[in-house]
């Protein structure tokens, strides 16, 4: 491990910096509140030399459990010193920056009604300083209306930002990738990445990214957007009628669809509107009348967590040694399913479809369909526990009738994921899939959006979109069961 220090004052006004391989140190025993501050490279913000002053700004935990704070340490400089103030204000630098841009263009969104309506005082006073001590160059709207961010987004000036941030739960995400899609040049509109800001009742994305335990610190989801990597996603395509739309995360009819659609009025709630709705929603046993087809690409429960854990491995490679990158040439991890300037053709639905080859169909009453991208919906629940950020596949649940009890049972490990195993509740790794309801009235949710409950298609476009990530891969553990031993 190499260490460079560089000593700065003397007595009581003393202060001392060190850098290691993987962190910073800062010593200052005038300092009553923070005397010892030790924090990740990646936390560094910004250093710089101004003047006689040293000045470096980070985000540090007071406690392991504590959420980041925003610090500004400053150390006097000597003539004497300038010169390694210098170097090491450079070697700071290119260590918290390895591989990565500085002082990125951000068009950041933030919705006033979203979750609890606490959105506008978090911007103001945790997100905006940390863009503003990282050099960050913002543009700031905050929305008025729906689809007021999509509106935006359709004219956005392509090549004046490197990510847009999205500081609201997922439906305003929805909007973007809408934004995206109808933009005058699709296909370079979904190469600009989207980092979110956790302030909504689901916050799936930000999940998923971030993890159960970083996901409730909105610092952590700031961080991302000046440090993460842009990372590929698939986009879902949802065609109703003559009509296209693009999909991120969701597709719900039946009892998940009432739980999110439902329970709007609980949103003063945030996420325990969802337990809420599902434990009412169980308690009707109310089962969905549509006819299902699904072009399946994998079934095989124990080969789909086998291939999560190999992917999870590849991408937690890759992201290590993308350190060394030059940042001008970082490109998204997968294969984007695009290679023009348009939207991707579809080849599975729509008039692309010519037979039914490969397609599996189920004409019966469920319970819920749900199918989707990353593993979390919520906090509470893991639903898609195998799924892959650009795997060109979209995870497909067809939950059917159980008993209350059963479906009950299910709340317990849900966050971990243990559904999954479950034997009435049928998961598919699939390329495309299309419902017909039996019926008009009720709920139709796309990524937590309202539509109508009509016929609809859906297909995967494998790497179409990007996000950024710190870590390469969705932040969810899911293993294999530990193996029963065998009955005498």
């Amino acid at each position: 491990m190499s260490t460079r220090e560089l000593a700065l004052g003397s007595g009581v006004n003393a202060s001392r910096f060190t850098l290691t391989d993987t962190e910073l140190v800062v010593e200052r025993a005038a300092d009553k509140k923070w005397p010892k501050v030790k924090t990740s490279l990646r936390n560094v913000l910004w250093a710089e030399l101004k003047g006689d002053a040293f000045e470096v700004s980070l985000l540090a935990k007071k406690k392991p459990k504590s959420p980041l704070s925003l610090l500004h340490v400053t150390g006097s400089v000597g003539d004497a010193d300038k010169e390694s103030a210098a170097s090491f204000t450079e070697a700071l630098m290119s260590a918290a920056y390895a591989g990565l841009p500085r002082q990125r263009r951000l068009k950041v969104f933030v919705n006033p009604k979203s979750g609890p309506g606490k959105a506008v005082a978090q911007y103001r006073k945790k997100i905006e300083p940390i863009f503003n001590a990282a050099k960050c160059k913002v543009d700031v709207t905050f929305t008025t209306r729906g689809k007021h961010a999509q509106e935006i987004v359709e004219k956005l000036p392509l090549d004046g930002f490197d990510a847009i941030v999205v500081m609201s739960g997922d439906g305003l995400v929805h909007e973007v990738i809408n934004g995206y899609a109808a933009h005058a040049e699709p296909a370079k509109a979904f190469r600009i990445p989207i980092s979110p800001i956790p302030t909504g009742s689901g916050n799936g994305l930000a999940i998923n990214l971030l993890g159960l335990e970083e996901s409730k610190d909105v610092a952590v989801a700031a961080l991302n957007a000046i440090k993460g990597r842009p990372m590929a996603m698939d986009i879902f395509s949802m065609t109703q009628g003559d009509k296209r739309y693009m999909s991120f995360m969701s597709q719900a009819l039946g009892l998940m669809a009432d739980i999110d659609l439902g329970t709007e009025h609980l949103r003063f709630m945030g996420g325990t509107r969802f337990v809420v709705g599902f434990i009412y929603e169980v308690i009707k046993n109310k089962q969905v009348s549509a006819k299902v087809s699904i072009k399946i690409a994998e079934q095989d429960k124990r080969k789909m967590v086998q291939d999560l854990q190999a992917a999870r491995a590849q991408a937690r490679s890759t992201i290590a040694s993308a350190d060394a990158s030059d940042p001008a040439t970082l490109t998204t991890d997968g294969e984007s399913s695009t290679t023009g300037t348009g939207l991707p053709e579809l080849k599975h639905t729509g008039a692309a479809r010519v037979n039914d080859d490969g397609w599996v169909t189920f004409d019966k009453p469920f319970t819920f369909l749900y199918a989707g991208q990353g593993p979390y919906v919520s906090t509470d629940l893991m639903q898609f526990p195998v799924s892959q950020p650009n795997d060109g596949l979209i995870d497909v649940v067809l939950q059917l009738q159980s008993d209350r009890g059963t479906m009950l049972k299910a709340i317990d490990g849900a966050e971990h994921g243990n559904p999954f195993w479950m034997d009435a509740q049928h998961y598919y790794k699939a390329h495309a899939f299309r419902v017909e309801p039996h019926f008009t009235k009720g709920y139709l949710s796309i990524d937590g959006e309202s539509y109508p409950v009509a016929p609809f298609e859906i297909e995967v476009h494998k790497g179409l979109g990007s996000l950024l990530s710190m870590y390469g891969c969705f932040q969810a553990e899911f293993n294999l069961p530990p193996e029963q031993p065998a009955k005498k």
